[in-house]
């Protein structure tokens, strides 16, 4: 039964993507998969929480985190980018690849569906899972969780904050305050943390322990492939950019060196 659920909850994400992908391919913008994937968290866990039908405590919980966690991203990103058209990067393979369409569906949607279901998994193993009484480890998940919601969420106003003063330029076009004094990338890292509290929850209910590459694969992409490599990457040429990376953290936050 439980991995009949894994299969359905694969099938649907699949299907969720691909539905997103004719919204990108009528709207000539790839974009829109970035606003899908904190939604297609949010689906997948309350799709979880639908086909079990275990309702209970523990997995109210796990299901209300993530909701507010991925309607906050998308939100967020869907705010960023309204109006700006395609993202940068997709623009590029825009450009860059023959058969474009299909290698969108394959090497975009599809690859993040798959991403999207694998990373999901213990969530999915909470949610149906037997429940006990909570333990202590859900109180330590939670306040794992607590801390990265609130790097990631802070990061992300106060950098938008600081992009929409007309006068942002004043001391630099670079944002130093807030948390990022302390990371260069505070919403990322944030992100991470919210996954390892996912995961810590996890703990508490039986055989939770094996879904460990759930944070770990969530932290290799955002830390080395999509997140910060890209944005790095980006400012590798500006000035101000290498100076206020030499005093401060790439990642894990900490106090910026004199």
């Amino acid at each position: 039964m439980l991995s009949s659920i894994y299969f359905q909850l694969f099938l649907l994400v699949l299907l969720y993507f691909s539905l997103f992908f004719v919204i990108a391919v009528l709207k000539k913008d790839n974009s829109i998969v970035d606003i899908g994937w904190g939604l297609g968290y949010v689906y997948t866990a309350n799709m979880a929480l639908y086909l079990t039908n275990n309702y209970n405590l523990r997995s109210f919980i796990i299901t209300f985190l993530v909701s507010i966690w991925g309607l906050r991203l998308s939100y967020h990103i869907f705010k960023r980018n309204l109006g700006k058209g395609e993202d940068f990067r997709y623009a590029k393979w825009r450009e860059e690849w023959d058969n474009f369409y299909l290698k969108s569906f394959l090497r975009v949607f599809m690859l993040q569906g798959v991403l999207l279901f694998i990373i999901s998994t213990p969530i999915i193993k909470i949610i149906s899972s037997p429940y006990q009484s909570l333990k202590i480890i859900d109180f330590i998940g939670l306040f794992i969780w607590g801390i990265g919601f609130a790097f990631e969420a802070a990061g992300d106003k106060q950098l938008k904050d600081f992009k929409s003063k007309s006068d942002s330029k004043k001391d630099g076009h670079i944002m130093k305050e807030g948390v990022w004094k302390y990371t260069r990338h505070p919403n990322y890292f944030g992100d991470a943390l919210v996954w390892w509290g996912y995961y810590i929850i996890a703990l508490a209910v039986s055989g939770g322990w094996k879904f460990i590459y759930s944070p770990i694969i969530m932290n290799y992409l955002l830390r080395f492939v999509s997140g910060v490599p890209l944005l790095e990457k980006r400012y590798a040429d500006d000035e101000e950019y290498q100076q206020y990376a030499e005093e401060t953290n790439i990642f894990f936050p900490w106090f910026p060196k004199k």
